[in-house]
């Protein structure tokens, strides 16, 4: 399980390089346009989770903090929970990319909430939405002004 947990974040790591550091490049943008980038990661989800599929439905379905530990508490459960990561992380970052490139968000802008995203999920998304408020209600200023 160690090798799957250590290697699993090769299925997302191009993608991720590709957003960060080479945002305007017309091959990045292409590519993310696909939600199938984050698939692989998903297979690898399904492999693990369909076998502890008992396990991990009865954690989920009515979920109480005892049983989450218990099931994320172990080498194959924390697998499992950053496979899952992983898979969504990168479906909301290949949103927020293609999101901020059709709202003219500067790269070096998304390069940071990017990073936050890949670091702290949640967190990078709620920058996100900060950042995409703030370029809309510019863009509407900048249109105010010129009526």
């Amino acid at each position: 399980m160690e090798t799957v947990f250590s290697t699993s974040f090769l299925l997302v790591l191009p993608f991720w390089l590709l957003m960060i550091f080479l945002p305007t490049w017309r091959w990045t943008e292409r590519v993310t346009r696909s939600p199938w980038i984050a698939a692989p990661a998903a297979l690898l989800y399904a492999a693990l989770v369909l076998p502890k599929l008992p396990v991990v439905l009865a954690a989920v379905a009515n979920p109480d903090l005892g049983g989450v530990s218990a099931l994320l508490g172990s080498p194959t459960g924390a697998t499992i929970g950053w496979v899952h990561f992983l898979a969504f992380d990168l479906f909301v970052a290949r949103w927020t990319y293609l999101d901020s490139r059709a709202r003219g968000v500067n790269p070096f802008v998304m390069a940071l909430v990017l990073f936050v995203i890949l670091m702290l999920g949640p967190v990078g998304l709620l920058g996100y939405l900060v950042v995409r408020q703030s370029v809309s209600s510019r863009a509407a200023a900048t249109q105010e002004a010129v009526l």
